[in-house]
């Protein structure tokens, strides 16, 4: 979505064609909502039918159990709604929205066996790697890294392919674990999934914009059903699913690595994966392991300073709506101005993480030194 030269799906459309497309893309996105709307109450009896159910416990929020699979209402209205357009494929789209589908297939069957029998750590690892490694064989990776201010590209060969599946496995665990409130996962991923529809529209990049618009439909449709008072959670089936296309979808508009192309869509999951920082730094400093659940994440926190559910989920949908409105302006800004504006964002979240205790209850190291320099003056 920024490098032109990088990507065969951009073309100058005629009137004619732009009709089309915009038919396409509602077609796509109307099929998957409906698809998701109806799908969703059966998925939620078959989840309660098979066991797929989550108990309360200390760690969470909510007090009665509830189905869970919701994520696999999600994929078959996304696989609908693409195979609803699917003959407006070329051969190019075909190659890429096939890898979408197929790794999707791949990590919605792993999240749905997680959600029923809470596979290892390493089981579902190895689910998120396999679908990683079919978006690599679709030919879907980073393929250059340019120097800033130098003006010169280097390929990445075989570097590209650890790059790649390293990015989609970071992305898909990050979306995973903000999935702990009504809504959350779901809300913050349709923003983060139209933000990457808005450049694709300013880029010209149809593939990214069917599938985003499809992705999209689906949510949406599912969060009828998700939104607090949630009828039924979307499990890791759902939020490894929307994590990995995410990941997917952002490197099919930045195949080129650029300061600028790795801080767009870093800015476009900017609350998942602060939150993901945040707790392995929280979990360092309390000498806890990294991979042991807590309750120190940000929605945890906006809770216990006395923000009710609903206005917790919101506050959450309105930062990631900021970010994603920061990464479509700087999308278009002038690096040294990207580089300007990435500082003083990282400097206010982290400043906002220690005064609500995301990091540490007490510690504000940060927070400490900004006031140092305050009274220096």
């Amino acid at each position: 979505m920024v490098n032109e030269s990088v990507s065969s799906d951009y073309e100058v459309l005629d009137w004619s064609e732009v009709a089309k497309m915009i038919y396409l893309y509602v077609i796509g996105f109307i099929a998957a909502l409906l698809l998701a709307v109806l799908l969703t109450p059966f998925v939620k009896q078959f989840a309660i039918l098979v066991g797929a159910v989550d108990a309360p416990n200390e760690r969470k929020v909510h007090t009665r159990i509830m189905p869970r699979l919701g994520g696999i209402a999600i994929f078959i209205a996304f696989a609908g709604g693409f195979f609803a357009i699917s003959p407006a494929f070329d051969s190019i789209h075909a190659n890429t929205a096939w890898g979408l589908l197929v790794g999707g297939a791949i990590i919605a069957v792993t999240g749905a066996l997680d959600d029923r029998f809470d596979l290892s750590p390493k089981l579902k690892m190895l689910g998120i790697v396999a679908a990683a490694c079919v978006i690599v064989a679709f030919d879907m990776r980073v393929s250059f890294i340019n120097i800033p201010f130098a003006g010169t590209a280097h390929s990445l060969d075989w570097l590209s392919i650890p790059l790649t599946i390293f990015w989609i496995v970071g992305v898909t665990n990050a979306v995973n674990l903000i999935d702990g409130l009504d809504g959350l996962a779901a809300g913050v991923s349709a923003i983060a999934i139209g933000t990457i529809m808005v450049l694709a529209i300013m880029m010209g990049n149809v593939t990214v914009i069917l599938l985003s618009a499809i992705i999209l439909g689906s949510i949406i449709g599912f969060l009828f059903f998700n939104f607090h008072p949630a009828k039924i959670f979307m499990g890791d089936s759902g939020a490894l699913f929307l994590g990995f296309c995410i990941a997917t979808l952002s490197i099919l508009g930045f195949k080129q690595a650029t300061l600028v192309s790795f801080v767009i869509p870093l800015l476009i999951i900017a609350v998942p994966f602060s939150d993901t920082i945040f707790a392995i730094i929280r979990r360092k400093v309390n000498n806890k392991p990294w991979s042991v659940a807590d309750k120190g994440h940000l929605h945890h926190c906006l809770l216990q300073l006395g923000f009710s559910h609903r206005n917790t989920v919101l506050l959450m949908y309105g930062v990631s709506a900021f970010f994603g409105l920061m990464a479509i302006l700087l999308s278009q800004a002038a690096l040294w101005v990207t580089i300007i504006a990435v500082i003083v964002l990282l400097l206010a979240a982290t400043i906002v993480a220690e005064l609500i205790g995301v990091i540490h209850k007490k510690k504000r190291p940060v927070l400490t030194f900004v006031r140092w320099i305050i009274q220096a003056k």
